[in-house]
């Protein structure tokens, strides 16, 4: 089989990116600029190892990324190839679009509650921050953080944030594109108050994260609930939607991890979004509530990452990542004129920002301890998670429907039987353990639940979780 392609890449060892990735961004490159069409065969792994000359598993590595996110498939004892259900994306400037490419209930009464995804706070790098928080203070310039700061929060943090960003996530944005927020909820609310007004609507997730919803409806906006399945949102749902009311103003998703389902919104999904929201003129509003803890060959790219996505709003955060009670959140928009009425609300309501915090934080960056532990926290993770498979096997394998996840720090739980979750919850009560109602997720019915496993030892899964599929084998 002829495969004329030739890969133009020139490997850097001295990136801060491992070489698998370079292979596959940049494969995924070609496909987006057209040089790499669908049907098209990639080279096999040994011919273009030696073509490259590096090990062969290098090669395996990038496709088997390329496989994961979707842009290519593979034949059995035929090879490597595009993706032929991948949507054509129409980018109107497209040397803009370019440019932008190249940047890149227990024993003892002791209650256990099952959260959202909270961390694990006894790993948190508590240490490292109250020392950080110390010197800041010993500086000799010290006056000169006392004052007020930017209502957008500190430049220099800003900074390492778009690094971070543009760096690990694809995104192609400037610190004057960012503003820091207490908390990414704090972001959601400020995005809502600027963005939307009475009348407009808000395309949501069903099953879907509640305090956004609060947060849109606080503004005026009525809720357009959009139901989920395997590959995420439902696109034809969508258009049906964009087409019969005319007053959409945004789309709220969380596509990584879709909260509480942890689906992965397909890439020929995330494709068609894009198209929608720049053929209707709604904005995306992205939250990226868990990105960092993944466990996979790599975290899925934000939408936001597509340059050829006109509006959107990117929200993130912090406290997963250094410590649950950090309130240091951020959201990114290339659009001025709404980050100008975010600053200036925010101005009303906070003033600015823990400076001393945000400054405390960026020296944690500078010195890699927060990669340190981002590290250090993915394989404790890791651990618990393969830990709770394991007994999500053993316990309920024959009762509900659930699945590996990739990332994250919870299981979604489908019992093969239609439950009273009233009683669900009451019983478990009885035994000690929390978790969260299914009401809480949609005004649907909603036959699942959001097992997290992050804050809980493994001495109290391996108690509880016996005990929650008793339960449910009630039924």
């Amino acid at each position: 089989m002829l495969r004329p392609w030739k890969l133009e890449l020139e490997i850097d060892k001295k990136l801060d990116k491992a070489v698998y990735l370079q292979i596959a961004d940049t494969i995924i490159t070609d496909i987006r600029s057209g040089r790499l069409k669908a049907g098209d065969a990639l080279p096999g792994s040994r011919n273009l190892a030696q073509t490259l000359k590096i090990n062969r598993n290098t090669v395996v590595e990038a496709y088997q990324v390329l496989i994961n996110e979707e842009w290519v498939i593979s034949r059995e004892r035929k090879g490597i190839f595009v993706s032929e259900k991948l949507p054509l994306l129409h980018e109107k400037n497209a040397d803009a679009m370019h440019d932008s490419q190249n940047q890149r209930a227990m024993p003892n009464g002791v209650l256990i509650n099952f959260d959202d995804g909270h961390p694990d706070s006894k790993i948190a790098p508590v240490n490292e921050l109250a020392r950080a928080y110390r010197q800041i203070f010993s500086i000799k310039a010290k006056w000169q953080m006392m004052g007020y700061g930017d209502e957008h929060g500190d430049v220099e943090f800003r900074k390492m944030i778009s690094q971070m960003l543009n760096h690990q996530r694809g995104m192609h944005i400037h610190e004057n594109e960012i503003s820091i927020t207490r908390g990414s909820q704090m972001g959601m609310f400020l995005t809502a108050q600027t963005l939307l007004t009475s009348g407009d609507q808000v395309i949501v997730e069903d099953p879907g994260y509640q305090p956004a919803w609060q947060a849109f409806q606080y503004a005026g906006a009525q809720l357009l609930r959009v139901p989920v399945d395997k590959e995420g949102i439902n696109i034809e749902t969508i258009e049906r939607l964009l087409t019969e009311h005319q007053n959409v103003k945004a789309l709220y998703i969380t596509p990584h991890r879709q909260y509480p389902t942890t689906v992965t919104l397909s890439l020929s999904r995330r494709l068609r979004l894009i198209e929608l929201s720049n053929q209707y003129n709604v904005t995306i509003i992205e939250d990226d509530y868990d990105n960092e803890f993944h466990f996979g060959y790599r975290p899925i790219l934000p939408i936001s990452s597509f340059p050829e996505l006109h509006n959107y709003v990117y929200i993130g955060t912090l406290s997963k990542v250094v410590a649950p009670a950090l309130r240091i959140g951020y959201l990114v928009t290339k659009n001025q004129e709404l980050l100008k009425k975010i600053g200036d609300l925010r101005k009303i309501i906070d003033v600015h920002g823990d400076v001393i915090m945000e400054q405390a934080v960026l020296q944690l960056i500078k010195e890699g301890a927060v990669k340190k532990h981002i590290r250090k926290a993915t394989v404790h993770y890791k651990n618990k998670r393969d830990f709770v498979f394991e007994l999500l096997k053993k316990c309920m394998i024959d009762i509900a429907d659930f699945t590996l996840p990739e990332g994250g720090l919870a299981f979604w739980i489908v019992p093969k039987k239609q439950l009273d979750w009233d009683v669900v919850t009451q019983l478990l009560l009885d035994k000690n353990i929390k978790i969260i109602h299914p009401k809480q997720y949609s005004q649907n019915h909603v036959n699942g639940f959001r097992l997290s496993y992050g804050a809980l030892s493994e001495e109290q899964l391996a108690q509880s979780i016996p005990l929650i599929a008793e339960v449910i084998s009630k039924f």
